[in-house]
């Protein structure tokens, strides 16, 4: 194999309860992917469609991906990687993870897989580190591994992949605006009071045992946040009013994706998701706001080959 096509997938990070450990990968919206062997060694960015990025490897997720991965192995050809952008930076679906675990995972295909894809999280992290200044998993995994993924431990890195319930739906709304990671993390407090925490460590239980026994209104009641939310709540337009409407269309729950702007709901059935589609669109409408917006079923297998 000479070259490889990838849909790199966008992902919801945190879910309410899970900040920093719980992610999931959706299926309707993601990057395009070509990576190629060159004859010269080393790693190359030759085009980028959609976004302004920059093709320096070193200022580039991808490429600061791409040759953590290479650090770790000897090959005696290199890998020239074109990136089509269709999840905007800044946007809180994972726009810098789908291009750091895109990189990582064809060139890996392209190796003959000697890295299991539980062993490209690692690499593909240093990606997420070069824009946010932390190397985090919670986009990344979920891009790799598909589903739902629990990170239970950073040191040693333990992460945990968990099925979806065959019902369960996503509707994600991103406000024409840009939020920084690095910007976001900043507001979130660094010390948690003992009661937000035991209430987190109870909601991000329930959610869990909630996706593992099918049980959706468990899985809604689990959608609060204590830690992230109350501070990030007002970089983004409407918040409220957003959660306000995704209950009432019938959603399980809702909440920032990420560290935003965007805002997730989970529903269970199509139907239900299409319903809260429909009514976060007509806040944004009548605010004048500049959106765009997405329904998707939880993809299971993540990052997909298309040739």
């Amino acid at each position: 194999m000479k070259e490889i096509k990838i849909f790199a997938p966008a992902t919801v990070a945190n879910i309410s309860c899970g900040f920093d450990v719980l992610g999931m990968c959706l299926d309707t919206i993601g990057d395009e992917m070509i990576i190629r062997k060159t004859s010269k060694k080393g790693v190359l960015i030759s085009k980028i469609v959609g976004q302004v990025l920059p093709l320096d490897i070193t200022k580039n997720v991808a490429g600061v991906a791409a040759l953590t991965l290479l650090k770790n192995i000897e090959t005696p050809f290199g890998f020239d990687i074109e990136i089509h952008k269709n999840i905007k930076p800044g946007s809180g679906i994972g726009s810098s993870a789908a291009s750091a675990a895109g990189a990582v995972f064809g060139i890996n295909k392209l190796l003959g897989e000697p890295f299991s894809l539980q062993e490209l999280i690692p690499f593909a992290m240093e990606g997420e580190k070069l824009v946010s200044g932390v190397a985090h998993a919670d986009n990344v995994a979920p891009a790799l591994l598909g589903d739902f993924t629990l990170i239970r431990s950073y040191k040693p890195l333990d992460i945990i992949k968990i099925t979806a319930p065959k019902e369960l739906y996503a509707t994600v709304i991103h406000p024409q605006i840009e939020i920084k990671t690095s910007d976001a993390r900043n507001l979130v407090k660094q010390t948690v009071s003992l009661n937000k925490t035991i209430a987190q460590m109870g909601n991000i239980g329930g959610f869990i045992s909630g996706l593992y026994t099918e049980n959706y209104d468990l899985i809604g009641r689990s959608l609060h946040d204590e830690i992230a939310e109350p501070y990030r709540a007002t970089l983004i337009p409407a918040f409220e009013n957003l959660k306000i409407v995704a209950k009432k269309a019938g959603a399980l729950g809702s909440g920032i994706s990420g560290s935003g702007p965007s805002v997730f709901a989970l529903s269970k059935g199509k139907e239900t998701a299409i319903a809260v589609k429909n009514a976060f669109a007509t806040i944004y409408k009548n605010k004048s706001i500049d959106f765009e917006i997405h329904v998707s079923k939880i993809n299971s297998e993540g990052i997909k080959i298309i040739r």
